[in-house]
């Protein structure tokens, strides 16, 4: 039965076809996995070499530029040690620079600075004792630094001038005895000048300015002071010049008056030798103190004329006659004559007198300062900012202030217009360095005094100088300077 059926669906043979079939089609699955499997593996490799080809040109690439570099540094290493011998060597030799010869320098404005008479009285042999004594004040100032400094100074000064006013105010009985003083100080010490600028109201001051700028540029001296405590005029010029801490340590004022006020507010350091060297009040015609000394002008006699008789004089007793004050001169002063006029004056036209319009005043070179329409509530409001809130004159008179952060005035707030016209105002009252001579177009400062009206000076603490007033110019009983100055 069984075999009928095998037979009848085929038999053995297709049961092996079949298995054969299914044999064939996995073998040829197994052909094309290893084809496919070759075809990939063939191409990986292809990729794979390439890219090691690539790999190994950057390498090559890469070990040249590795040798490259380290030849480079070793170059530059040895450049750069080279360069920081050099430095080294130039900033020991920059330090000896420095510091070899280091010396101070005096300078001494003898218009306003006087030695004592006990010096000036002894002529030549006075003015060497004064010259070793002033070296010695200034090295001891110097501390432990003492046997390192050389003290230079300079004594500038209108030598006729100054020696006359020397004899007028009793220090000395001669003229010729300042004048060996003077000599005396120069051959005390090699270091030690005096320097005669002859007479000029600004020589000595422009010396003296001078020498300052050219001191500070020069980095062996290592102090510069300054006999100028009686002259306000030098407070803006160092203002100007003194600009960071290390300039301002390196200056200091010399007090023989007392100092200024203006000078006080430059905050400089203030040495005082009054006690050794100078005179702590200014030179005073004794002429002028005493009537009896000042001789009295006889009248000329013209040829040919026959002078006038002079008017009696009555001898009075000085004692019980001259008042003790101004009040008391009032007081006993004979009062004015009663006159009592029989009818009243005729009322008389007044003939009218025609006066010519006198030229407008010339301080010099320059010229007066373009006038200024100040309000007076915006000047107040200006005035009132005290401190580190008062505003920059050149910020906002000349753009930017050139100190930037450094500066201790105020730089953000905003002015209104005539607000910047009260600061240019208060500028004004500060005189220029430079006077009549100035050349800058855009100073601030003024170039003559802005607070005289009418023949009259209404500033009570005036800075300028008497010739930078219109003449017959009247002062406040503050006001400081003198025609001597």
């Amino acid at each position: 039965m069984d075999r009928e059926i095998m037979e009848a669906n085929g038999g053995p043979y297709y049961d092996f076809a079949t298995r054969f079939q299914q044999m064939q089609i996995q073998r040829d699955a197994h052909d094309k996995l290893i084809k496919d499997l070759l075809i990939y593996s063939e191409r990986t490799e292809t990729a794979l070499r390439a890219e090691n080809e690539l790999l190994r040109e950057q390498i090559r690439d890469a070990n040249l530029d590795l040798a490259d570099a380290t030849k480079s540094r070793r170059v530059f290493q040895q450049q750069v040690d080279e360069l920081q011998r050099s430095i080294d060597y130039m900033s020991t030799a920059n330090d000896h620079l420095k510091n070899y010869n280091p010396y101070v320098v005096v300078l001494i404005d003898g218009d306003g600075c006087h030695f004592q008479k006990q010096y000036i009285e002894r002529g030549m042999e006075g003015g060497k004792h004064a010259a070793y004594t002033l070296r010695n004040a200034i090295l001891r100032e110097c501390h432990d630094q003492t046997g390192q400094f050389e003290v230079i100074t300079r004594f500038i000064a209108n030598l006729s001038g100054l020696a006359m006013i020397t004899r007028a105010s009793g220090t000395v009985e001669s003229e010729t005895t300042f004048k060996d003083f003077t000599l005396g100080f120069t051959q005390g010490m090699a270091s030690f000048d005096f320097i005669d600028v002859g007479p000029g109201k600004e020589r000595t001051d422009t010396k003296i300015k001078e020498a300052i700028r050219w001191h500070l540029r020069n980095h062996n001296c290592k102090q510069i002071v300054l006999a100028i405590s009686h002259d306000s005029g030098y407070a803006s010029f160092l203002d100007e010049i003194i600009r960071d801490t290390e300039t301002r340590q390196r200056v200091t004022i010399l007090e023989g008056v007392p100092t200024h006020r203006d000078l006080r507010a430059t905050n400089l350091n203030i040495l005082n030798l009054n006690k050794e060297l100078f005179r702590a009040e200014k030179l005073v015609d004794r002429r002028l103190s005493d009537p009896t000394l000042s001789p009295m002008a006889s009248p000329a006699v013209v040829a040919g004329m026959t002078p006038l008789p002079p008017p009696s004089a009555t001898t009075v007793s000085r004692k019980h006659s001259i008042p003790s004050s101004y009040a008391t001169a009032i007081k006993s002063a004979t009062p004015p004559p009663q006159i009592t006029l029989p009818f009243p004056p005729k009322q008389t036209k007044a003939a009218v007198v025609r006066r010519e319009k006198p030229n407008p005043w010339n301080p010099g070179p320059r010229g007066l300062d373009p006038p200024l329409e100040v309000n007076q509530s915006a000047l107040d409001n200006i005035k009132k900012r005290k401190d580190n809130n008062k505003l920059c004159n050149n910020h906002y008179l000349r753009g930017p202030c050139a100190k930037g952060d450094a500066c201790c005035f105020e730089h953000k707030y905003r002015p209104t217009e005539a607000e910047k016209t009260a600061i240019a105002f208060l500028a004004r009252l500060n005189p220029c360095t430079n006077g009549q001579d100035c050349d800058v177009g855009d100073c601030i400062y003024g170039h003559h005094c802005p607070s005289t009206r009418d023949g009259q000076c209404m500033h009570p603490y005036c800075k300028f100088k008497t010739w930078e007033h219109p003449p017959g110019t009247k002062f406040r009983p503050t006001y400081q300077y003198s025609d001597d100055e």
